[in-house]
């Protein structure tokens, strides 16, 4: 199924997602460089700090499950823009928060909405993009991801530096009220496929075209998200604590991979579609086990080289949720799409959120504020991304190929 033809149609949908996601992850993402001010602000431990995170992607997770049952009988315009709206409310709820207890329950209520919108803005992508581009198409709205570290993370943790850190949530919150008048008046509507109302009640299949095989899929995003997570929540926390980096450095570390980031995105989705998503992911499990070990084996350093082996982690770490996500969706029936994503959505919320609690449980905190156990954590990290590899395999050979009509 396809909402327009017209190329300039498609481009427009893609950059009102790609804010959308923008908003989401920078969200989500500022929390992160904001670890040391945080744990010393509220008084909590890495442990705790860790649960903070996990929270976001945890409710993020469960509510991708319950999703699954019905995201596909909606239109999606309206699923997220209700979505969008429950988030945006939660973000300004964030910033408002007294205690440890009160952010923690906002994060709850914040991811809860992102993991239903995500899923949504998948699926949207999979009924308006044609197979053959869907690779690119996915890199541009994954291009969010290093604008965020680029002018988002930078720019939060300068206004948390001058007014305290409730204000980045602020912003987003007033930032996300202007999109949702963008996404009511500028995004066109998405009916649910036809097949996609489930004739089928009850019961553990997901409908027409399910094979187990594509649980696979499901296993897949969660070993390439939860790999990187056991090390990403805690970049920032390592490099002020052992590196010996100050924390106004973080927005130029962050700033250098973002633009990496950024610039490469759509490249790996050009290299996903004229190689194959399952190659380059192949690839890029591979070329990440060097930076993995590598960063979490770092002693301090000066700024430069710390920032190029940031810049080497985020560009290939990142860079394999771009064809992650092209291959599940290539394999999925148009009919399922939006219930499929919706739970390798919450695999991968859940994912990161499992990763960073477990990442915080293998962390001590130093009197001097050196996080100890770190190198430790990348060799975890290293082993889980070469099971990853063996999945892959897997679901290449066994998913149905034949399920993967375009809409």
């Amino acid at each position: 199924m396809s909402v327009s033809s017209s190329p300039r149609s498609e481009q427009r949908v893609l950059w009102l997602l790609a804010a959308v996601q923008f908003t989401h992850l920078l969200d989500f993402m500022i929390v992160m460089p904001l670890g040391p001010e945080l744990m010393r602000r509220l008084g909590i431990s890495a442990a705790q700090f860790g649960a903070l995170v996990s929270a976001y992607t945890l409710a993020s997770a469960g509510m991708g499950l319950l999703g699954g049952l019905w995201l596909d009988r909606f239109d999606r315009k309206r699923t997220l823009l209700g979505l969008y709206a429950g988030f945006v409310v939660a973000t300004l709820l964030c910033g408002v928060s007294d205690s440890y207890l009160g952010l923690l329950m906002a994060r709850c209520v914040a991811g809860a909405c992102a993991g239903l919108m995500s899923a949504g803005v998948q699926a949207i992508i999979g009924d308006v993009i044609p197979a053959e581009r869907r690779g690119r198409a996915i890199g541009t709205v994954m291009a969010s991801y290093g604008l965020c570290a680029v002018a988002g993370v930078p720019l939060g943790l300068w206004l948390a530096s001058q007014w305290g850190w409730r204000s980045p949530f602020f912003v987003i919150g007033a930032l996300g009220s202007v999109l949702w008048l963008a996404l009511l008046f500028a995004l066109p509507p998405v009916p649910p496929h036809p097949s996609g109302r489930p004739d089928v009640r009850g019961g553990s299949a997901l409908g027409r075209g399910w094979t187990p095989a594509l649980a696979l899929g499901w296993v897949l995003t969660f070993c390439v998200v939860f790999s990187g997570f056991l090390l990403i929540p805690y970049l920032s926390p390592f490099m002020v604590g052992n590196l010996g980096l100050r924390l106004s450095d973080l927005s130029w570390v962050y700033l250098a991979g973002g633009a990496a980031t950024l610039l490469s995105s759509r490249w790996m989705g050009r290299m996903a579609d004229r190689f194959g998503p399952a190659r380059v992911l192949a690839s890029l499990l591979v070329g990440t086990l060097g930076p993995h070990l590598l960063f979490t084996h770092l002693s301090a350093a000066p700024l430069p080289g710390v920032a190029g082996v940031f810049v080497l982690f985020m560009v290939l770490t990142s860079g394999r949720a771009i064809p992650t996500l092209a291959l599940v969706a290539s394999r999925v029936p148009p009919a399922l799409r939006g219930r499929y994503m919706a739970i390798n959505m919450a695999a991968s919320d859940g994912a990161s959120g499992f990763g960073a609690w477990v990442g915080g449980l293998l962390l001590t905190v130093a009197p001097d504020g050196a996080l100890v156990g770190f190198g430790r954590v990348g060799w975890i990290a290293a082993g889980v991304s070469g099971c990853a590899l063996g999945v892959l395999w897997l679901f290449d050979r066994r998913a149905a190929t034949s399920s993967a009509v375009p809409a």
